[in-house]
């Protein structure tokens, strides 16, 4: 592999992690940068798929360690409250991973479509949405939900992925009542749990590439430090900013998807 190649999906992967480490959507860059920097993927005697995804889980676990840690050190929001929703989505992961590899996921994407635009909307049509921590339930009740819904998106992070950390944020927000800042503080835990779990389950099967989860692992770890310092430096109303940009941006990635596949 040339280090041209390398190089271009190190700095590909570097400026998903920064992304990802705030609103989520990193796959929006890093999965495009993978079938640039790997044409024949998908094509008879290509690389298949599940490589292309390896590949991904792999560099994308140094920017989830990287920004979960930052939000953790911070104390934005107790280590407590994220144990049980990193132990559901780590086996929601697992599940997800396995599915992978006998169905694939293009039939999802128009629920996912009809998702962000969804989303997109509610979010915009509410100002107030997540400017304030005021969570709706008892303690109890709250861990039940956050662990349903990190179960549920983490069995998708493992078999599809796009737009993960953006449902995260958004359900937690909605869902929960959390403001947007802590709900990134937890997706972040979230989603650097199902990474892991994917990335185990991706390698035992020989599902990556070394040179180039590597490089782009570098890459990730320094854009998913970068990406939780910022956003603890500009605060919640700064965060639902660029939540709007980026699932705007992951609505027209699907929709371009959507429209050239039936071409």
């Amino acid at each position: 592999m040339s280090p041209a190649i390398l190089l271009f999906l190190a700095v590909a992967s570097l400026i998903a992690g920064f992304l990802d480490a705030i609103v989520g959507g990193g796959g929006l860059i890093t999965i495009p940068a993978l079938m640039l920097g790997f044409p024949t993927a998908g094509l008879p005697g290509g690389i298949p798929l599940p490589t292309i995804l390896g590949i991904n889980k792999v560099s994308s676990c140094t920017g989830t360690t990287m920004a979960a840690a930052q939000f953790l050190r911070s104390g934005t929001l107790p280590w407590r409250e994220m144990l049980w929703p990193v132990a559901a989505s780590m086996l929601g992961a697992c599940g997800g991973v396995a599915l992978a590899y006998h169905v694939k996921g293009d039939f999802l994407r128009p629920v996912m479509l009809g998702l962000m635009i969804a989303m997109l909307l509610f979010t915009v049509l509410k100002p107030d949405l997540g400017k304030l921590h005021a969570p709706k339930y008892g303690q109890a009740h709250q861990r039940g939900l956050a662990a349903a819904i990190s179960l549920a998106l983490g069995f998708y992070d493992g078999f599809f992925g796009p737009g993960t950390g953006s449902l995260l944020i958004f359900l937690y927000v909605a869902v929960l009542g959390f403001d947007f800042l802590r709900a990134s503080a937890l997706a972040k835990s979230v989603n650097w749990a199902s990474n892991i779990a994917a990335t185990v389950l991706f390698v035992w099967q020989g599902s990556w590439i070394p040179q180039a989860a590597l490089a782009m692992a570098v890459g990730n770890g320094i854009g998913g430090w970068l990406g939780a310092h910022v956003a603890l430096k500009k605060g919640s109303g700064w965060v639902r900013g660029v939540f709007i940009g980026v699932v705007g941006l992951l609505i027209l990635r699907l929709g371009w998807q959507m429209l050239r596949s039936q071409s």
